[in-house]
């Protein structure tokens, strides 16, 4: 039985490395349209995305808003605290007024018109920045966008976010979210036992991480031949994102997904 595990393993390491590159557009595209927004997310899919990320909170008033950080000081210039304001506060700020006047009047999208832009045959990456309470709603927000489960992907840190997800829709594809600090050489072979604990028990699918120096392909092999799968985040130049892809990781998430997509290219 190992040796049929490690064998399985080659199998999806050799065609990893030899299959297109499954770029996800890192809150859209980025680096050039304002992050977590409607534009940067078109501008993905115009851009050969294969999936979409974004960060997603419960609003006081009980909707799923695209937003990543706590308070919306940084982005609008005004602080709100995301998940104590509701979303009439926080539609009436401007999002878009950082990446230039053409983005100006920019609003803060709510889940629905996110997952509105998803194209047949393409994925969204949620990312949940808040606990498990959202879940119940992120249920019924997904039902109705009537995507398939195959095309919705759940990320959280939390790894409570992933079980809850997991116990209530475990159809659908949950990674957690980890970052390896320590500078260490060996850091990610030091952590993997625990993660691996950590996986198993919540039942997640896969582990999302940081493009850390210490990670090995035999890391991510120890990972594919438990079951799991592996995606690493953010890289924008070719280079870091072909070793990874040769390593066995089977998504990029990117800034940049056109230009990853053309250096990329054979």
């Amino acid at each position: 039985m190992r040796f049929l595990l490690f064998f399985a393993a080659l199998l999806m390491l050799s065609s990893s490395a030899s299959a297109a590159p499954f770029l996800v557009a890192h809150r859209g595209a980025s680096k050039e349209a304002p992050e977590n927004t409607l534009p940067a997310f078109k501008l993905a899919w115009s851009q050969e995305a294969d999936a979409i990320e974004g960060d997603f909170y419960l609003t006081k008033d009980g909707h799923i808003v695209c937003f990543h950080d706590r308070d919306t000081k940084k982005i609008t210039g005004k602080k709100l605290v995301v998940a104590e304001s509701t979303l009439a506060d926080l539609q009436a700020l401007d999002v878009g007024r950082l990446q230039g006047p053409s983005f100006a009047g920019t609003r803060m999208p709510i889940l629905r018109e996110v997952l509105a832009t998803v194209p047949a045959g393409k994925k969204i990456y949620i990312e949940i920045k808040c606990g498990p309470e959202i879940t119940p709603t992120l249920l019924a927000e997904v039902k109705q966008s009537r995507l398939r489960d195959d095309q919705v992907v759940i990320i959280a840190f939390d790894p409570a976010v992933i079980a809850a997800v997991k116990k209530a829709h475990p159809q659908w594809t949950a990674n957690w979210l980890y970052s390896f600090e320590s500078k260490l050489k060996n850091a990610a072979a030091n952590d993997l036992p625990e993660l691996l604990q950590k996986l198993k028990l919540i039942k997640a699918d896969g582990l999302s991480t940081n493009s850390h120096p210490s990670l090995t392909k035999k890391d991510i092999g120890t990972l594919r031949s438990a079951g799991f799968q592996h995606h690493v985040w953010t890289i924008d130049d070719a280079k870091t994102a072909r070793r990874f892809l040769e390593m066995g990781s089977q998504t990029v998430t990117t800034n940049r997904p056109g230009a990853l997509r053309k250096a990329l290219a054979p």
